[in-house]
């Protein structure tokens, strides 16, 4: 039987993430958005591509949520991008509404779904997510870590001219300013990073991958990335439709690992068809603990803006 995946927000990162799965062959794919006729256009389209492809997917629009009735795998990315003005509190609270609504519309009709978040702030939205879900915290996601690591990933990649296939790296904390890239931790084809690339040259890669964001919101003037983030999706819905077991940087619930309780913080996890199996402790230095710490604390700072 084919699996099902919903996403709702059919945006760029929500439209692009839906041609993706379909192309995968898989699941059959729900497309859910608030603008009439929009997300069924977008569907159709993307079914209509199947006979050229050879996928045999199905692919559907809809403006409300019944249609997504019995899902495996939710993924959210609806919310609104910061715009000029508006403070980050505003930002928060009105993703904050917007995310509760679609987290209750979607429990209410998938009470078995895996939950992957992807609204920003990701690591607030992801607590926000499971906390009105009610699910438990293995069902419920963040999508912040594959990404900031495949950023990371890509620029080691050019800096030293080799394959991506090659470069093995994580980034930890939450998605944005405070995230943390393990330097330290990360390697090419076994050999270290750090015995690669001078301590100062590194220092820059690693303050472009926490730019990385904001480097082509930057370049594109109206809007912002969709390609690698969907990409990033993509490979977590992978590996929990597929019962991959493959090992990433996911926002996950904490009790107590890396010393941080009751909150979601991006560490490596192993996702599989149960959610996130296995939460996996590195062994970090002092000077890494304090960054992930710190990332933690701006996190709960965003919770506390919210309430929850």
């Amino acid at each position: 039987m084919r699996s099902k995946v919903t996403v709702v927000g059919a945006g760029n990162v929500g439209a692009t993430l839906g041609q993706r799965v379909a192309e995968r062959d898989y699941a059959d794919v729900v497309l859910v958005d608030v603008i009439p006729d929009m997300p069924q256009g977008k569907a159709l389209d993307i079914l209509e591509a199947g006979p050229v492809l050879g996928y045999d997917s199905l692919v559907i629009g809809a403006n409300g949520y019944d249609e997504t009735a019995g899902s495996d795998v939710v993924v959210i990315t609806s919310g609104i991008a910061r715009k000029p003005g508006m403070s980050r509190d505003d930002l928060i609270r009105t993703n904050q509404g917007i995310v509760t609504q679609v987290t209750r519309e979607i429990v209410s009709r998938s009470p078995n779904a895996i939950l992957i978040c992807v609204t920003n702030p990701l690591d607030a939205m992801v607590q926000l997510t499971w906390k009105v879900s009610g699910f438990p915290k293995n069902r419920v996601i963040g999508m912040a870590g594959v990404l900031d690591t495949a950023r990371f990933r890509a620029f080691i990649a050019q800096e030293l001219g080799v394959s991506v296939r090659d470069v093995q790296a994580y980034v930890l904390g939450g998605h944005g300013d405070t995230m943390v890239p393990l330097a330290r931790l990360s390697s090419v084809a076994g050999v270290p990073l750090p015995n690669l690339i001078p301590a100062e040259r590194l220092e820059q890669i690693v303050q472009r991958t926490r730019d990385g964001g904001a480097e082509i919101v930057q370049l594109l003037k109206t809007g912002s990335a969709y390609y690698a983030p969907s990409a990033s999706v993509l490979q977590m819905v992978d590996s929990i439709i597929l019962d991959k077991k493959m090992i990433m940087p996911c926002s996950v619930y904490l009790e107590g690992e890396y010393g941080i309780n009751g909150l979601y913080v991006g560490v490596p996890a192993k996702l599989g068809a149960k959610g996130v199996e296995e939460i996996i402790q590195l062994d970090l230095t002092e000077t890494e603990r304090a960054a992930l710490q710190k990332s933690a604390d701006a996190v709960k700072e965003l919770i506390g803006v919210m309430g929850i």
